[in-house]
């Protein structure tokens, strides 16, 4: 079966089943290796990409189920301000230490400052609540929104 989905701002034909998880269609089909599987379950966010703007979970999201929405995954994250202010902060407070989680808490950040310019630490603790790092990162993730979030104001 041929799914068309807009993927990073491109059309994009998928020979995949409708049941196919986002996740491995992007990663299998359309070869964009970036997001990555961490649990399976939605519970850790290394897969988190956006629907419409909206930061989901790949791995359990079937592609059928997103028909006419547009798929933003980390490699299309620096197509505008918001993704670009979170880029260099990730790169400016040397965020990443493993990086294996780090596709998911980028999308996740450019979803929260794209919702809320101005996060409080606990905007920011609840909105990155879902998304796990092993290498505890999690202060420098904080400092790198807040660095994006002055960036964009």
């Amino acid at each position: 079966m041929t799914i068309t989905l807009n993927i990073n701002g491109a059309d994009t034909a998928l020979d995949a089943p409708g049941e196919m998880p986002l996740l491995w269609a992007l990663r299998d089909v359309a070869k964009l290796t970036g997001t990555k599987y961490g649990c399976g379950m939605a519970l850790c966010g290394a897969c988190t990409v956006h629907a419409d703007g909206n930061p989901i979970r790949a791995c359990v999201m079937p592609v059928s189920a997103l028909a006419g929405q547009k798929i933003t995954t980390i490699e299309g994250l620096g197509a505008d301000r918001v993704g670009q202010a979170v880029q260099a902060a990730w790169e400016a407070l040397d965020v990443v230490q493993c990086g294996y989680c780090q596709p998911g808490q980028m999308m996740s950040a450019a979803a929260l400052l794209r919702g809320n310019p101005r996060p409080t630490d606990q905007d920011i603790d609840d909105a990155m609540s879902g998304n796990l790092c092993r290498c505890a990162t999690y202060v420098r993730i904080r400092a790198a929104i807040h660095h994006a979030a002055r960036a964009l104001a």
